[in-house]
């Protein structure tokens, strides 16, 4: 069920959109991810609204509410106008409900996918965004936000350790808070034959107060693609480490799409550190049909 309507505030002109499904199928057919408690945890939906004059300078305000099966996310920017030339700043509000599997995920079906593990975050975070202007390559946007992240179960009770005794969280307690410098850099660069990627994100956590995460965190991702005949190859490597005070959710989990394939998400193992190198060559058997091979190798 979807429907779009346009609101008239003075001279502004506010966009609402909702879109909302309910997957009985799930109840009936698939087995479930985790236990659903009621016929309105099957139901999923969105619900975005915009308004593009807030204060009759340009300034935008945009709500959005996304539900899946299993997570939410909740999000309010405000943006001021400035110059092209200049950062664009955000004013972001969010709070978000999604199941940890790749640390505290249950291995199934011989490793080939994660389950839940009772373990879901709550994170509430308010800060600022900057993106600077991008180049013909080049992208980069910075971000300083106050998190504050609670593990709750499948009921939504706040727990402090896991269904096999392990701490969820860093302080020991039933929640974590931080303040976090975030930079991130891209590149990417494609043509008829080939196409190359870079990312690299930067994450600092600021000790404002003594009780706080005070970490640093860095992650990086490279990917190279080159058509070969009818063929095309694909290579990547990935990897990052963190030091100082680690929250198990902020561990560098191995396993799943875009990972290592047949394994479920984290099935592999997480750590501190980790180094993925990934190579894939796709081979056209007819035109209708595709065919894959892959060559992988694995470091950790």
């Amino acid at each position: 069920m979807g429907a779009q309507k346009s609101i008239h505030a003075g001279k502004a002109k506010i966009d609402v959109n909702v879109d909302l499904t309910h997957k009985l199928c799930a109840s009936l057919m698939l087995t479930p991810f985790r236990s659903t408690g009621s016929p309105l945890s099957l139901v999923i939906g969105s619900l975005y609204i915009k308004h593009p004059n807030l204060f009759g300078g340009s300034e935008k305000l945009d709500v959005s509410w996304d539900k899946g099966l299993y997570d939410s996310n909740v999000l309010v920017a405000y943006r001021r106008p400035r110059p092209e030339w200049l950062a664009q700043q955000s004013f972001i509000i969010q709070h978000s409900i999604s199941p940890e599997i790749g640390v505290h995920g249950v291995p199934m079906d011989n490793f080939s996918r994660s389950g839940s593990g009772s373990v879901n975050l709550s994170r509430l975070s308010l800060g600022l965004d900057l993106n600077e202007p991008a180049s013909s390559k080049w992208s980069s946007a910075t971000s300083i936000k106050f998190e504050h992240v609670r593990p709750v179960n499948d009921d939504g009770r706040s727990i402090s350790r896991d269904l096999d005794g392990f701490p969820v969280t860093c302080s020991g307690n039933f929640h974590d808070s931080m303040v976090v410098l975030r930079q991130e850099s891209r590149f990417a660069k494609a043509d008829e034959c080939s196409f190359s990627r870079f990312s690299l994100q930067i994450e600092q956590g600021i000790p404002v107060l003594s009780k706080w995460l005070i970490f640093n965190r860095f992650k990086f991702v490279a990917s190279r693609g080159v058509k070969l005949g009818p063929a095309f190859l694909l290579a990547s490597l990935t990897g990052g480490s963190i030091v100082g005070d680690m929250a198990p959710y902020q561990a560098f989990a191995i396993g799943g799409l875009g990972s290592v394939r047949g394994y479920g998400e984290g099935a592999v193992g997480s750590g501190r550190s980790c180094l993925v190198a990934n190579s894939e060559l796709t081979l056209p058997f007819v035109k209708q049909d595709v065919g894959r091979c892959y060559f992988r190798g694995l470091w950790n």
